[in-house]
């Protein structure tokens, strides 16, 4: 699918909740990253979009220095009034040059994503090393923060279901490994999960059985791996795309859906996949 219209929505969402929090005087604590404020999350992301910058535009073959110059590129010369990472959760005005740091650096990822190929090679933290896959991560990173400020200041709304489908089938071939590699996270028992999506077709299977995951990604089609509907299961949640993807990525608790089955087993979801 073209992720471009959908980073540029999803940024561009996020930046009027920066800018709404900026007019308020004052930033909100985001529920979903304990410890955050809005401010920080502005903090965090503008940080983000700048280092892939830095790893798409400098065509980098390996992990990035943090500590370079391109993760402080376009600072104002003075951000005396900015949240400071370390004093976080900074509930202090949203200063408007940050607000506006964020808008430049989400642009120009964007016009460097619109000039290079996806299949352009480009260091990641996957087995995927191109230019795609950044920009895969980065428009679901988007979404995922968009629905945690507008969350912050009141009501979000829904990702896009396109978008939210293509984020299910990534986390399932990309996050649920990474993460439990990276967490070492404890070995199956065989759980086996269904996710199943109401508003069009789509069904999803896992189990973990030790250290093996296998999935069944249904990518919208509803047909996954052709075993999706038949394959026996401990548990099945139901929601719309949108929800389940923001389920599995720990922003709507269980109850939000539709759930059969053993809940315990459901429950244990969140210690085999550890949040990110």
């Amino acid at each position: 699918m073209d992720l471009l219209p959908h980073f540029h929505r999803e940024v561009r969402a996020f930046e009027a909740a920066a800018r709404r929090t900026a007019a308020a005087g004052g930033a909100p604590p985001v529920p979903s990253c304990p410890g955050w404020s809005v401010s920080d999350l502005v903090v965090h992301l503008g940080s983000v979009h700048r280092g892939v910058a830095h790893i798409v535009g400098d065509r980098l073959t390996g992990p990035p220095d943090a500590a370079g110059p391109a993760f402080s590129a376009g600072l104002p010369e003075d951000t005396s009034d900015w949240p400071r990472p370390e004093s976080a959760p900074n509930h202090g005005p949203l200063p408007q040059s940050l607000a506006d740091w964020f808008a430049e650096g989400a642009a120009a990822l964007e016009a460097l994503f619109r000039s290079r190929a996806p299949e352009e090679p480009a260091w990641t933290w996957s087995r995927e090393q191109t230019t795609g896959f950044w920009l895969r991560v980065q428009t679901i990173e988007a979404a995922v923060h968009r629905w945690d400020a507008e969350n912050a200041l009141g009501t979000p709304g829904p990702v896009d279901a396109a978008l939210a489908v293509e984020a299910v089938d990534h986390s399932f071939e990309v996050m649920v490994p990474w993460s439990r590699t990276r967490t070492a996270a404890p070995p199956g028992s065989g759980e086996r999960y269904r996710f199943r999506r109401t508003d069009g077709a789509g069904v999803w299977t896992v189990r973990f059985d030790g250290d093996d995951v296998r999935s069944g990604a249904g990518n919208g089609t509803g047909t996954g791996t052709g075993t999706g509907e038949q394959e026996a299961c401990d548990v099945e949640v139901s929601g719309t795309a949108s929800e389940l993807m923001l389920f599995l990525w720990g922003r709507l608790p269980a109850g939000r859906l539709a759930v059969r089955g053993d809940r315990e087993v459901l429950d244990r979801y969140a210690t085999l996949v550890p949040p990110v």
